[in-house]
């Protein structure tokens, strides 16, 4: 069956921060180009940022990149590579005023100047006291930025297609990047989309956990086409948990309640952040907050008749802060925690949030791979931004409010990256007669399978098995279970079908295909813990609780076929300035 086929200049796959912002970048150089998206973009997963984006602006208090870059690598606990970390940093207060003259909505101070507020891990003379950084439009900076960027990209005549599911990478035999091929939701509509250039900006994968703050459509999508593609995935074992995800529900409660002055509760009415961090307190680095909650939790401290709960006290800021400056927290305690916190403390745990690791890109959004000679080679036509690619700025811990910038930063030098590449004659290349067979085929043995496993189930045990056997604390025995269940899931999911083939619009193939994107994920993720032997920001073992520099100062990078590790030594040269050397992190 022949394929219809489309071309364009660039194909961009998601439509969230990193994905409009490059796309707006491409289509301000009048270049063809088409976005992708599983949703109308202004329902993609950016939507859910709260508590503001990072910029070293300086607008209430002295502060600088060089205190910005010290925190992102601190916060990394030395992961991260210090060449991006500096780029980012230095680029922060550059993104921020354009998307303010974009027409962003933030928050000002009397001044006029943008309202900045104290978030976890940000702090002023390299880690002395905390500072205000993020520069926020209330509790709702996600929602606002998204819809900034999608109105300027209309203004710029981009192209949307709106509930298209993009499902593999085409590679030529050189193994350049030449398109996808992608399917319309409603339709069942099959497409070749080539392209000259395709990023790839399809956001988390949190979905793979039981409990997560991430919405339904964070499936990772675009790990799923680099994996099947035969390209390595990145750190995969450094997944985030966010301290304060809503009880029984794991809505985001943003850190900015604690930024604002909201502090942490366990059952004796005791701050407990005061032992663990007794400089910032509830404003220390992620990882650290949440293996507190947990501690406190298991050691009988907790909330509830369970006793399996934290309370996050915010009634003493008063209704004016509250309905001011936190107006969607509210509304989130409100609605999904029965409490309003005007009154009441609301009951958080640490939650899945943010995945570190991802698709292995450089600060250009440029796909690196290693080339086995030592070195690295850049996969022609294919980048990566935003939270599916690892840059790496967020090392084994991402710093509250650098998701957003990172979005920023790496979406636009992404498309400024494909801009003059595409000037220095990357062209499209002939497509292979069998261009898309495989992604047919898959769709094939879906739609004539009439027995198998269900998809809902496997995806409910591949949940369960990812929030009990990899999750805030990880121990050896439940790491090696799970690699053997989850492999044991991959295999199942191979022979999955759907019951329901009637409908057009067929959600239940849709979330077949999906569930080969968690899969792929999920196998990386626990395979990459298991065989990381030390404590390293949201990785904690307990057979190996302290961080290895001499042994482990290295990235992770995982290979589908044969569930293959390879490992690269983090880049601790910046571009300018002198590197941060490892040490112990202390808040």
């Amino acid at each position: 069956m022949a394929i219809a086929k489309r071309e364009f200049d660039a194909v961009v796959v998601g439509a969230g921060g990193s994905g409009l912002r490059a796309a707006l970048q491409l289509a301000e150089a009048n270049l063809r180009v088409a976005v992708l998206s599983k949703v109308f973009p202004t329902r993609s997963h950016t939507v859910a940022a709260q508590g503001g984006v990072s910029a070293s602006l300086g607008n209430d208090e002295q502060d600088n990149w060089h205190w910005h870059m010290f925190d992102t690598v601190k916060g990394s606990d030395y992961l991260g590579d210090q060449d991006a970390i500096e780029f980012m940093c230095r680029k922060a207060g550059e993104v921020v005023y354009e998307l303010e003259h974009f027409g962003m909505p933030f928050d000002r101070l009397e001044s006029g100047k943008i309202y900045q507020r104290p978030f976890g891990g940000h702090t002023s003379n390299y880690g002395e006291r905390p500072v205000k950084r993020a520069c926020a439009a209330a509790d709702r900076t996600g929602h606002a930025m998204l819809h900034t960027l999608y109105q300027r990209n209309l203004r710029a005549r981009t192209q949307f297609f709106v509930e298209w599911l993009a499902l593999d990478l085409i590679r030529d035999a050189e193994g350049d990047v030449i398109g996808v091929v992608a399917l319309e939701m409603e339709t069942g509509e099959v497409m070749i989309l080539q392209a000259r250039a395709t990023l790839l900006a399809t956001g988390g994968a949190g979905r793979i956990f039981a409990s997560s703050t991430n919405a339904f459509i964070n499936t990772g999508d675009g790990l799923g086409m680099v994996a099947r593609a035969g390209l390595p995935l990145q750190d995969m074992e450094f997944y985030q948990f966010h301290p304060t995800g809503v009880y029984g529900a794991g809505v985001l409660i943003t850190e900015g309640v604690r930024g604002e002055g909201g502090f942490l509760l366990n059952k004796n009415g005791e701050r407990f952040m005061e032992r663990y961090a007794p400089t910032v307190k509830d404003l220390a680095s992620r990882d650290v907050v949440s293996r507190a909650m947990a501690t406190e939790i298991k050691e009988g401290r907790g909330c509830g008749k369970d006793g399996d709960y934290i309370l996050l006290k915010l009634d003493h800021l008063g209704p004016e802060i509250i309905t001011k400056r936190l107006p969607g927290i509210r509304e989130i305690a409100i609605r999904f925690a029965n409490v309003d916190p005007v009154k009441e403390p609301i009951p958080v745990v640490p939650t899945a949030h943010y995945m570190m690791g991802g698709i292995p890109a450089n600060y250009h959004g440029q796909v690196v791979v290693p080339d086995g000679r030592g070195g690295e080679r850049v996969i022609k036509g294919l980048y990566a931004a935003g939270e599916c690619a690892c840059v790496s700025v967020h090392g084994a811990n991402r710093l509250g409010c650098n998701s957003l910038l990172d979005l920023l930063v790496f979406g636009k030098s992404a498309g400024e990256r494909i801009v003059e590449d595409l000037k220095g004659g990357l062209a499209h290349k002939k497509l292979a007669k069998d261009a898309g067979e495989a992604t047919m085929a898959r769709l094939a043995r879906l739609d004539s399978a009439t027995s198998g496993e269900s998809v809902a189930e496997i995806g409910a045990e591949l949940r369960r098995t990812m929030q009990l056997h990899c999750g805030v604390f990880r121990f050896p025995d439940s790491l090696a279970e799970g690699v053997k269940k989850i492999l044991d899931i991959a295999e199942r999911a191979r022979r999955t079908f759907i019951r329901d083939k009637s409908s057009v619009f067929n959600t239940a193939r849709i979330e077949a295909l999906e569930l080969d994107n968690l899969v792929e994920t999920a196998v990386a993720t626990m395979i990459s813990a298991e065989a990381r032997k030390e404590s390293r920001g949201a990785h904690d073992r307990s057979d190996y609780p302290k961080r290895d520099d001499g042994n482990w100062m290295k990235h992770t990078l995982w290979y589908k076929e044969g569930n293959r590790l390879e490992y690269k030594p983090v880049k601790l040269k910046p571009l300018t300035v002198e590197a941060f050397e490892p040490k112990a992190r202390v808040y």
